[in-house]
């Protein structure tokens, strides 16, 4: 550009700053933003607007306030995305009632209409906070605004009330979205499974993975892990690995959390043979063992009452680049004990 005499401009920069940002070098892209202002081309919306989502993608959130204080005290008004990544940055630093809600009335005094995605942040800003009611509010003021709630945002509010183990108001919102002709999806189900196991509903949880079959959705290996979690502590280690079969039989490939479940359910069955056998194999399919697979093995050694063995496989997870958490190093160190 420079060769044919042509000055770049902001919608240049902003682009370059944009490609910049979503590789994560924005170390890069803030070098490129400052020589953009010092050449006296000044910033955007759009450029305020990648540069914050840059930063929220790296969780540097108290960055993303700065760009936005300097981009309003620039007069440069934001739209709606703009307002709705600070949202998330917020939810996500869980200043969601003390900060979100204020940039989202600030949003609307500005003549921006909150979107669906907005509402959906703020949302799941309050339930990553166990704060039920509110999330629900916002899901009604939405509904109030004429916004349809989609699959996605059901799908919020039902992980949301399984985690709080409200499950009966989790079925409800599942009853509620068939009515209103929306399809639950695989997340949906997943999440549902999880949330019955986690109540203590086993039963309900199986059927309820029978019916997501019949009902044509597809089950993926986050569904399946769920429901080999949910059996193992259950006590039902063969159910589990009579799944486990039919997941590879289905032609899914089970990955690490898979096996882990499958190894610390052996381990808690006292099939400790078979579990250092399906631990030793995993290499050989590809796959390498997370600090959560070296911890389960770790204390089934130390129980067994060597834990020489397991502190050969605390050494062995470091040199394979494995990083040992403060539970793996109070396993191996009540091994000892």
């Amino acid at each position: 550009m420079k060769d044919r005499g042509l000055e770049p401009d902001v919608v240049t920069y902003s682009a370059i700053i944009d490609s910049l940002c979503k590789d994560k070098l924005i170390t890069d892209a803030f070098k490129l933003f400052s020589q953009m202002k010092n050449k006296g081309i000044l910033p955007d919306c759009f450029t305020y607007s990648c540069l914050i989502q840059g930063v929220c993608n790296l969780q540097q959130w108290k960055e993303a306030t700065r760009l936005w204080n300097e981009m309003v005290a620039m007069n440069i008004i934001p739209d709606v995305v703009t307002f709705t990544t600070l949202v998330d940055a917020l939810c996500k630093e869980g200043l969601v009632s003390d900060a979100a809600e204020g940039v989202v009335d600030t949003m609307i005094q500005r003549g921006e209409q909150p979107h669906i995605v907005t509402y959906r942040t703020l949302m799941d800003g309050y339930c990553l906070r166990g704060e039920m009611d509110e999330a629900r509010r916002v899901f009604d003021l939405m509904s109030s605004k004429g916004i349809l709630p989609d699959v996605t945002s059901y799908n919020i509010l039902i992980n949301g009330y399984c985690k709080c183990r409200r499950i009966d108001e989790a079925m409800r919102l599942f009853d509620e979205m068939t009515q209103r002709g929306l399809i639950p999806n695989t997340v949906t189900y997943t999440t549902l499974i999880g949330g019955l196991y986690l109540a203590g509903r086993d039963m309900a949880a199986k059927e309820l993975f029978q019916d997501m079959s019949t009902s044509g959705q597809p089950v993926n290996v986050v569904t399946y892990s769920t429901m080999l979690d949910g059996l193992c502590n259950n006590g039902n280690l063969d159910e589990a690995l009579e799944l486990f079969q039919a997941m590879k039989d289905d032609g899914l490939v089970p990955n690490i959390v898979c096996y882990s479940i499958i190894i610390e359910g052996l381990c808690k069955s006292g099939r400790i043979e078979d579990a250092r056998e399906m631990f030793s194999g995993l290499t050989i399919k590809g796959l390498y063992p997370n600090v959560f697979t070296y911890t389960i093995m770790m204390s089934e050694l130390c129980k067994e009452g060597i834990p020489t063995e397991a502190y050969g496989l605390f050494r062995k997870m470091e040199d394979h680049g494995c990083v040992p958490d403060s539970c793996s190093y109070n396993t191996i160190i009540k091994g000892f004990l």
